[in-house]
């Protein structure tokens, strides 16, 4: 069961779940808005920023926001519910600078160098592959770009035991939420 609510190694929640999450974070967000929380990850006007697995978009107006219009920001779900709803957030708020991307758990179809910054907060939990999935990510990232990834439902050690047994990153500062990196390699 726990498997099933927390998603550890499951890569893809099923739907009833996302359903249930989505409601959770709406409650959860009303009383701890999202504003506080991301800034701590030094976002800047211009800025490309990856929302890597989005969800229902939570994150998403308030970083339109911060990057402003020169910015972009590409929210990215393995989920397609995910998805529909940050296009609808898109559509409602007129987000011109957010694209979407559905992506499977092995590539995601963003260029190479391309992100300033990558968040991806409580999801790496669910990840199997995660050597490929954080190559993956110092893929699209730049060379002086950062990855903020939250532990989700794991032990902080785990988390930094991946990251480092992938060999890409190098992790710069602990937060009591999440991890800062950068890539120590820059290979595809």
């Amino acid at each position: 069961m726990k498997n099933v609510l927390f998603g550890n190694e499951m890569e893809r929640m099923p739907v009833f779940v996302f359903r249930i999450m989505k409601i959770f974070f709406k409650v959860y967000y009303f009383f701890k808005p999202v504003d506080h929380y991301i800034s701590e990850f030094g976002i800047k006007p211009g800025d490309t920023i990856i929302d890597y697995g989005c969800g229902p978009g939570d994150y998403i107006r308030s970083v339109s926001r911060l990057v402003g219009e020169e910015g972009l920001v590409y929210a990215v779900d393995i989920h397609e519910l995910a998805i529909s709803s940050v296009e609808k957030l898109i559509r409602k708020y007129e987000l011109k600078n957010v694209r979407t991307v559905l992506t499977d758990s092995v590539s995601v179809n963003i260029a190479d160098n391309e992100a300033d910054l990558i968040y991806a907060i409580d999801m790496f939990h669910m990840v199997k592959d995660t050597d490929s999935f954080l190559k993956g990510l110092c893929r699209i990232t730049s060379a002086n770009g950062f990855l903020i990834i939250e532990d989700g439902h794991q032990p902080r050690s785990l988390s930094k035991e991946k990251i480092e047994h992938s060999g890409c990153w190098e992790i710069l500062e602990e937060h009591k939420r999440f991890l800062k990196c950068r890539p120590s390699v820059k290979s595809t």
